[in-house]
């Protein structure tokens, strides 16, 4: 196949920078063991910074940026998928040292390669994307650490975010009384539309002052923001509670004490979704696909781009301007 296609390429110079839409051939890709008709993609924070000259996500140019995508499959060296399968790929080295979703067509491990769960079309897989995936398994691993409905609320920060927003409504889903912490007063509205029984500012969650142990307030959190918000967090979880931490786009230093975990036995549960293995990831994405969807799931994509209009998305998610998730259609 040597037909052209489109693909969003980022290519870095000693003396420039360019992010632009080009014209490819499958020969250009990388190698691997599925190609894939991409139908959709979708924006996340590493996305951004891959948009950028100074991300330190890139490792070598010229790139195709997306940590994400799902589509059909055209072609497959591995006898785990034909030509028709719908599947999804996210995570492993997607879009950071291999060619990812912003391409009409792409080439991808077959070790890195998800069959779309019943119950989820393409476009519902990317509007869960890294950042649903990744808010998906901090609940799971909740749970697992105890926690349940009937233990008290959870706070989740970073709301209007995609981990954010895709985690409040996972959490109401499940029957939870979800405290959501945003810096938007504007976007009250649309997170109580996908299911915050309750708003917090910034500030009403980290206070004047960080304290060893503070009142306890929430039974769990997922916390996609950590430095000082994770260290207020950890002061005011209740007895045996946890946070599952994902995100530092609050800072990667954490002014806290053992106090928490010594005093009140409090879990930190580390989410990390790019290297989760295979056989967890298949299992969470079934979930995502029944227990864990929330009915407004297409409700909670703010927006539909192409890849065109992508560059100003990618760079509102770096300047904290995004609303739920932007899924990109190829």
């Amino acid at each position: 196949m040597n037909e052209l296609f489109k693909a969003l390429v980022v290519d870095k110079t000693e003396n420039d920078f360019t992010v632009n839409v080009k014209k490819v051939t499958i020969q250009d890709l990388q190698a691997g063991d599925v190609l894939i008709k991409v139908s959709y993609s979708s924006v996340n924070y590493k996305d951004g910074l891959a948009s950028t000259p100074d991300g330190k996500i890139v490792r070598s140019y010229p790139f195709i940026p997306g940590i994400d995508l799902a589509g059909v499959v055209v072609s497959s060296n591995d006898s785990r998928f034909k030509a028709g399968d719908e599947v999804i790929a996210t995570s492993y080295e997607i879009g950071v040292a291999h060619y990812g979703g912003y391409s009409e067509y792409a080439q991808i491990p077959a070790e890195w390669v998800v069959p779309l769960p019943e119950g989820l079309s393409l476009k519902e897989a990317m509007v869960y994307g890294t950042a649903g995936f990744t808010a998906a398994l901090s609940v799971q691993r909740l749970e697992e650490n105890g926690l349940t409905p009937e233990k008290g609320s959870v706070l989740v920060t970073g709301a209007t975010g995609g981990v954010g927003s895709i985690a409040v409504a996972i959490l109401a889903k499940r029957g939870y009384h979800v405290v959501a912490s945003t810096g938007k007063q504007s976007e009250h509205d649309f997170l109580i539309e996908i299911g915050a029984s309750e708003i917090l500012s910034r500030e009403d969650v980290t206070g004047e002052k960080i304290r060893a142990l503070d009142k306890q307030l929430w039974a769990a959190a997922v916390d996609p923001v950590g430095g000082k918000t994770l260290a207020s967090i950890l002061s005011k979880i209740t007895y045996n509670g946890s946070v599952a931490v994902s995100g530092l786009t609050g800072g990667g230093d954490v002014p806290t004490t053992v106090f928490p975990f010594i005093l009140r036995g409090v879990n930190l549960l580390g989410i990390d979704s790019v290297y989760c293995p295979m056989e967890t990831r298949i299992a969470l994405w079934k979930r995502m696909a029944t227990d864990f969807k929330p009915d407004n799931l297409l409700n909670v994509m703010n927006k539909e781009v192409s890849l065109e209009e992508l560059p100003n998305d990618l760079s509102s998610i770096l300047k904290g301007e995004a609303r739920g998730r932007t899924i990109v259609k190829l």
